[in-house]
């Protein structure tokens, strides 16, 4: 039976998404729209498969087409990426950081320098509330008063606190990541330490423009390169874990070593309908085309981040080198929240985020983060841009001084209040029917 029919709730929910995904301008830096052809192996009879273990060592019989499968996606990655080995199992971002963390670290012993959180780092690389920060050592570095990373500033706390792990890469950071100065970092405090330090490049948001060429690939200068396969390299969620000559060289081992965290240490059979996807995905990511397609995203961040200025936001770092721009909104008299939620209203739908030395909480911080993989995917160029950045600024106008109370008492009644006032906003539900109408004309494909 179909959907339709068996469950015509969900059915509606899932077309309902459809028309809001069609309708707004989806501008969250880690969202992008799949190719019809991910979603058709996303959703094929693969689902039904059960394979635990690797190609040709499964512990389930009737695997020859699924060995086929995920040796294929392995094949496409190492030739993309220019890599020696490759892990597809991975079921999303955070385990697969997890499970590197498994293969090579002692938890409650060993150390991981990590990106602040606070500064644009991920859960994963040592933030307290995260699993990376309470079963291991952690220590985090910071960016400088640009809001630019200060390569001198970590190699003096990697030498002093001497981590097994040093993860390089970002959530929020719009700047071009200074690889070859990490590898130098994490070579002379492996030989301070005695014993490997391993670089480990989380290039989750970046993978997309490291194929298609405008960012430097990691691949030289690193040990590791774990990255997720949606956001700029337009695949499924999902995740791969790859080890570079490099890393060889340090540790023969270190792939069967990440082979037995992902299974049987830290999960059991993948998702085949994930593999095929992901395999779909980088096949996609091989085409000339896509080499097009990244280049656009970032020149579409050049030019909102430009506009944006013009129109007196302030930027982190001054501007973007990639596919995200970070803003504080406090020169604005607005908070992040408050934007996030005013921006959605009006069919622009970004996120709020915290800002380097924030004073406000994570929910309620002081900036938002807006990128372009989505809107590229479109078919949106420069001068799209150019109108996007005047909606975002009369939004943003429009809410100005609407700043959320310090204290949590005070929050709670605000927030109430504002949630129903900007919801009824006229200006912002005008601009939400030209975002519509706008969208409508680069339909998603």
């Amino acid at each position: 039976m179909s959907l339709k029919t068996i469950d015509p709730k969900i059915f509606e929910l899932i077309k309902q998404e459809e028309v809001r995904q069609k309708e707004v301008l989806e501008m969250i830096p880690s969202e992008n729209y799949t190719s019809v052809a991910v979603m058709e192996a996303l959703g094929s009879v693969l689902t039904n498969k059960y394979s635990e273990g690797y190609p040709r060592k499964r512990y389930y019989q009737g695997n020859k087409i699924i060995d086929s499968v995920e040796s294929l996606a392995q094949e496409r990655a190492q030739k993309l990426f220019g890599v020696p080995y490759v892990n597809v199992q991975p079921y999303s971002g955070s385990p697969a950081n997890a499970e590197i963390y498994m293969a090579l670290l002692e938890p409650l012993k060993d150390k991981i320098m990590g990106l602040s959180i606070a500064f644009g780092g991920h859960l994963t690389h040592g933030s307290a509330v995260s699993f990376s920060g309470k079963y291991f050592k952690t220590v985090a570095y910071e960016l400088n008063e640009q809001g630019l990373l200060d390569y001198d500033q970590i190699l003096e706390t990697a030498r002093a606190e001497k981590p097994k792990i040093i993860v390089c890469g970002a959530t929020a950071y719009p700047r071009i990541i200074d690889f070859k100065k990490f590898g130098e970092i994490a070579d002379e405090v492996g030989v301070l330490a005695g014993s490997p330090t391993y670089l480990l490049a989380d290039i989750s948001h970046i993978a997309g423009l490291i194929v298609a060429g405008v960012h430097p690939s990691p691949v030289p200068f690193v040990d590791i390169i774990m990255t997720t396969t949606h956001k700029t390299l337009r695949g499924p969620r999902g995740a791969m874990i790859m080890v570079t000559e490099k890393g060889l060289a340090k540790d023969p081992e270190l792939s069967d070593k990440i082979d037995k965290a992902v299974f049987p240490g830290f999960q059991g059979g993948p998702h085949d309908n994930q593999t095929a996807a992901i395999a779909v995905a980088l096949e996609e990511a091989s085409l000339p085309e896509f080499k097009k397609y990244g280049q656009q995203i970032v020149k579409n961040a050049k030019t909102l981040a430009d506009e944006l200025v013009k129109f007196g936001f302030d930027l982190i770092s001054g501007g973007t080198d990639n596919h995200l721009i970070l803003i504080d909104l406090t020169n604005k008299k607005v908070n992040g929240a408050v934007g996030a939620l005013a921006l959605e209203v009006a069919g622009i739908v970004i996120n709020k985020n915290a800002v380097p030395k924030d004073s406000m909480p994570p929910f309620y911080p002081s900036g938002i983060r807006l990128g372009t993989p989505a809107i590229t995917t479109r078919g949106m160029k420069e001068k799209e841009m150019v109108k996007i950045a005047a909606w975002i600024n009369a939004v943003i106008t429009q809410v100005h001084g609407e700043q959320v109370p310090e204290t949590k008492e005070a929050r709670s009644a605000f927030w109430k209040i504002f949630r129903a006032k900007v919801r009824e906003n006229e200006s912002l539900l005008k601009i939400a029917g030209e975002v519509k109408e706008f969208c409508s004309k680069y339909p998603i494909s």
